[in-house]
């Protein structure tokens, strides 16, 4: 199975090279999407030395616009069967990608997350852990389902899903718009454990736990009630 695996990269020159070449040394047929995020550092620099050797696909955009509106430039690019999303932090292990992959060897599997609570706290520090299992507990309440870990970065999808998804996002909020449409059309989520190593504000890390977590709790609100004809792109036979 080709596996196409998009990296939303922005500002992210100490890691994005560690990122490429360990998912480049992964045991699988994949494509390597990075997503150049309008940033103002060295990374559109890595990415020009790793291109041919990892015989990247590059996207670049001119100006900064969120992780989500990234993503959204990677799926017009995408090649695989499956779509991973995987940050260019570190943050989670390139190598978990290959148990990521391991539930769709069944034909009913279309979503995966990668779950860092699934075996308990990890590395998470207490405030990480506790925000993030409020937010699994509301949209378990919300959408009556059973999952541990919604803002994961690690999210993988059937690329027939994720690119029939009407997805409109920008920044962070990627995650509760990708998790309430695909939980409100009816698909199961699955998931696995992953290893987990949270970096500090001082060392790059970009999301706000408790203002972005506030976001994330509308943006599963207001998808809970969206009528589901509105989940889906149109399509010329709609």
């Amino acid at each position: 199975m080709l596996v196409s695996v998009i990296i939303p990269a922005y500002n992210e020159e100490q890691t994005i090279g560690q990122v490429i070449e360990a998912v480049g040394s992964l045991p699988i047929e994949k494509q390597i999407i990075v997503v150049n995020d309008g940033s103002t550092d060295r990374t559109y620099s890595v990415l020009e030395e790793l291109r041919a050797p990892y015989e990247l696909t590059v996207v670049q955009c001119q100006k900064n616009s969120g992780k989500g509106f990234a993503i959204r430039q990677g799926l017009l690019h995408v090649k695989g069967e499956a779509v991973v999303i995987q940050d260019a932090d570190m943050e989670l292990s390139p190598t978990d990608l290959v148990d990521l992959l391991k539930p769709f060897e069944r034909d009913d599997v279309q979503v995966v997350y990668g779950s860092r609570f699934l075996n308990g706290r990890g590395n998470a520090s207490l405030h990480n852990f506790i925000a993030n299992r409020l937010l699994a507990t509301y949209t378990n309440l919300l959408y009556g389902c059973r999952i541990t870990d919604e803002s994961t970065g690690y999210k993988a999808f059937s690329t027939e899903l994720i690119t029939r998804l009407n997805l409109t996002c920008e920044g962070f909020e990627f995650c509760p718009e990708v998790t309430a449409k695909i939980l409100r059309a009816g698909y199961h989520i699955y998931e696995v454990p992953v290893s987990y190593f949270p970096r500090t504000k001082k060392e790059g890390k970009k999301l706000r736990f408790w203002s972005d977590g506030l976001f994330a709790a509308w943006t599963l609100l207001k998808y809970r009630f969206i009528p589901k004809t509105e989940l889906f792109k149109s399509t010329a036979h709609d």
